[in-house]
């Protein structure tokens, strides 16, 4: 059923048209022993039902609301322990919670108090379901029944919403830790969803009961406060305020723990409408861990801390931070938070970035044990850390991240000498050596800058050079997870400084082309595959650089080239295949293949192997690279890229037309392309029309389309015809003649003229880009979905819903 339709309908007339509506319901509630899964739908069915106004006083006559949602309903029956049937009642009175009868008939008839109780319901499901109704009833009662803006002064709530804001004022004040964290759920969710004037007047009504939980050890709901108080600061309701909100935000500041006041500081620094005094406060709480450990890390006389002075007492931070059950949660959720405010493109804060640096330095440093701190809490700090992988993984992540930011150039020797630790150590994990490579590839791309503007070439070179000389050894490393990491760090490397002559110069004397090229024999194919992206790139350096720094014949490009085609033609996993077919596709774009032999012939050789492919990923590899090509093509024999585009002469346009044509028919273009179209996968088909829909637009202008339709006669005709059959059909690719079967020659320019001219390719474009939902999501498709859960109630009966 669909609830839009009657929900939007104001009349009586759905249910008059259809008394079998209303007979369904009376009959499941004459039955003595409802299953739980009908009486779920009835209870969410007569909900949509009674959305409408007039369907609910429809309703109420025939007394079917009342038997299901009131005292006498399935509230008091052993049904009600299933869950599905308190899901379905609370869903259904959500769904009547469109105007003020339902709201009156609810709180007239004891819902409110069900409700309540269902938001401590052992179904999370149910439970959030009621606090959201409460929330919805709430701001329907307020927004529907006040006639003027409610005001601090003259409080004069309607009979609904009084009773709903006595009930959280109640369990606000009570003993029971459960209704308090459930009233502080409710109001997160209402002051997160709802942005009007009186939920002003609500909140002081209960602030004051809200900061005694900062200072009241014996209650335990701190922790839910830090989401209440975030949600109220993004309202302009209290961002906008001075005073008493942002007076409690301080004070929430300074009472919660470090571990509960970290989101909520993060939150606040996100903020643009902030006091300055408030956000530095944030700061700081933020900064208090970071300010810990550098102090502990800190020889006598040498740098110490970074804060003046502490939110909370600095003796809290430290304590957590000594406890090993404790140091690894604060410093990772502190590190998130970091990363966090590093990833937002303008910050509304300033940052120390030095002193993060130099806080992200002493950690990774304590992990790896390379740091002997002087103080007692340093010695036991470092003694938690040694080896904590979350640490190092969060560290690093931070530290990739502070890289796009100015101001922490002063130590950049000092952390290349932290991470070139890392690349060489044994201990390292293969999952944190891939983090360290990734921060190493974006310090190394911030190295290359500041050298660039400072001439500092000495130190670049030497990092360079011990980059490569660790790469080289992780480059045989008995384990593949490294190996792999090690050639992904290397194409980013490439990728982002394969222009810097010191760079290229360092490659080229290490060991790491030669190693990379023997890695496309990897026995795991993971690593083929990084070794085949990282070879393709290498190219661009060793064959294709214009003024290759290359000494001798050390480079033989045919051997990486025939090398790649063979991986491409016989290895047994897909990934090595799909990079071979990507590099290629890369070289094509950056003009680099007509170094290597005529393109047409590389191209023609290339999707003669795709075609067979069995993985589908290949074979639409290799249409991109068709594509490439045939732009490439029409673009350098001068032919408009757009159809409509003047050309200069009608002669000229017909000898390019002509010749490019005659390039596609030999590099064998079309029968791959039409054999696509037939793909069993439909990313290929789809990829394979719209480059036919391309190339049409090219070879025919808009007026003469479709006048080759009367050709039928000729044997190429004939051919054409048999060929649109087919492609209407969509018969499979293996069953495709592309050996000029049925007079259908792909290698005939003339007949690939008439073919592109005569077939619908619009037609099958949409067929191709039909989605299956207009099957799937069908009336009919649903009710056949329906009928299959019959008889297996205890399996899929969400199903029906």
């Amino acid at each position: 059923f669909s609830g839009n339709a009657w929900s939007l309908d104001p009349t009586v007339k759905l249910v008059q048209d259809n008394p079998c509506l209303t007979e369904f319901i009376a009959s499941v509630l004459a039955l003595p022993e409802p299953s739980a899964s009908i009486l779920s739908f009835t209870l969410r069915l007569a909900g949509i039902l009674a959305a409408s106004e007039n369907r609910f006083q429809h309703l109420q006559q025939e007394k079917l609301l009342v038997r299901l949602f009131g005292r006498d309903g399935p509230l008091n029956s052993a049904v009600w322990e299933d869950a599905s049937v308190r899901s379905g009642w609370v869903e259904g009175v959500h769904s009547m919670m469109h105007h003020q009868p339902a709201l009156h008939f609810l709180c007239n008839g004891g819902g409110i108090d069900v409700i309540f109780t269902l938001q401590g319901d052992p179904s999370l499901f149910v439970a959030s379901a009621a606090s959201q109704l409460l929330v919805h009833m709430l701001t329907l009662s307020v927004e529907s029944e006040t006639t003027k803006p409610l005001s601090t002064k003259d409080c004069d709530w309607p009979a609904c919403a009084q009773m709903i804001i006595k009930r959280i004022e109640d369990s606000l004040q009570s003993s029971s830790a459960s209704h308090i964290e459930q009233s502080l759920k409710l109001l997160t969710s209402l002051f997160g969803s709802c942005r009007a004037t009186w939920t002003e007047v609500l909140w002081l009504g209960i602030a004051k009961q809200i900061e005694s939980f900062l200072t009241e050890e014996t209650v335990q709901a701190q922790h839910m406060l830090a989401n209440l108080l975030l949600n109220m600061a993004w309202s302009p309701v209290f961002c906008d305020t001075e005073g008493s909100f942002w007076a409690l935000v301080t004070s929430a500041l300074e009472h919660l723990t470090p571990v509960q006041a970290g989101p909520l500081a993060v939150g606040i620094l996100r903020l643009y409408k902030c006091p300055q005094d408030v956000r530095i406060q944030a700061l700081t709480v933020l900064l208090q861990p970071m300010d810990c450990i550098l102090r502990a890390a800190s020889q006598p006389l040498e740098y110490a801390g970074l804060l003046d002075e502490s939110v909370s007492d600095p003796i809290t931070v430290e304590s957590l931070l000594s406890s090993k059950s404790s140091c690894a949660s604060l410093l990772c959720q502190t590190l998130a938070h970091l990363e966090e405010l590093l990833s937002l493109i303008r910050l509304p804060v300033d940052l120390p970035y030095t002193s993060l640096l130099r806080f992200l330095m002493t950690i990774l440093q304590f992990c790896n044990g390379f740091l002997s701190p002087a103080s007692p809490l340093g010695s036991t700090i470092s003694r938690i850390l040694i080896n904590c992988f979350r640490v190092q993984r969060s560290a690093l992540d931070v530290l990739a991240a502070l890289s796009e930011r100015k101001g922490c150039d002063t130590l950049i020797g000092s952390l290349f000498d932290v991470l070139l630790a890392y690349l060489e150590s044994p201990n390292t994990s293969p999952t944190v050596l891939k983090k360290t490579f990734q921060a190493t590839s974006k310090w190394l791309v911030r190295l290359q800058e500041l050298s660039c503007s400072n001439s500092q070439w000495q130190q670049t070179e030497k990092i360079l050079q011990d980059v490569f000389l660790v790469l080289q050894k992780r480059l045989c490393s008995p384990c593949w997870e490294v190996r792999d990491s090690s050639l992904e760090f290397l194409t980013v490397l490439i990728k982002c400084l394969r222009d810097q002559d010191e760079f290229r110069q360092s490659l080229l004397s290490s060991e790491v082309p030669r190693l990379t090229e023997n890695l496309l024999e990897d026995p795991e194919s993971y690593v083929r595959a990084s070794a085949v992206t990282a070879v393709g790139h290498l190219a661009f350096i060793t064959y294709f650089a214009p003024e290759s720094p290359v000494i001798g014949n050390q480079y033989n490009k045919e051997n990486t080239v025939a090398k790649l085609q063979e991986i491409l033609s016989t290895d047994p996993e897909g990934f090595p295949r799909r990079a071979v077919i990507s590099i290629f596709t890369k070289w094509l774009r950056q003009g680099c293949t007509g170094q290597l032999e005529d393109t047409e012939k590389f191209v023609s050789r290339v999707i003669q192997t795709v075609e067979h492919d069995l993985d589908w990923e290949v074979r639409l590899g290799g249409l991109e690279l068709v594509e490439v090509f045939c732009s490439q093509t029409i673009c350098q024999l001068g032919l408009p890229k757009c159809p409509y585009a003047p050309v200069s002469s009608a002669v000229t346009s017909s000898i390019h037309q002509n010749e490019s044509l005659q390039i596609f028919c030999r590099a064998k273009l079309f029968s791959f392309l039409f054999q696509s179209l037939c793909d069993c996968d439909k990313p290929v088909g789809q990829r394979a029309c719209d480059i036919l829909l391309g190339l049409r637009g090219n070879f025919y202008p808009i007026s003469t389309l479709k006048d080759s339709q009367g050709t039928g006669g000729s044997p190429a005709g004939h051919g054409i015809a048999w060929l649109q059959r087919t492609l209407r059909q969509g018969s499979l690719a293996q069953n495709f003649p592309t050996d000029g079967g049925n007079g259908v020659d792909f290698q005939d320019p003339e007949s690939m003229m008439l073919a592109l001219g005569t077939i619908d390719l619009e037609e099958l474009h949409d067929e191709l880009n039909k989605s299956s939902d207009h099957v799937e999501k069908s009336p009919q498709s649903l009710l056949q979905d329906i009928l299959a859960t019959v008889g297996t109630i205890e399996e899929n009966e969400a199903d029906c819903y």
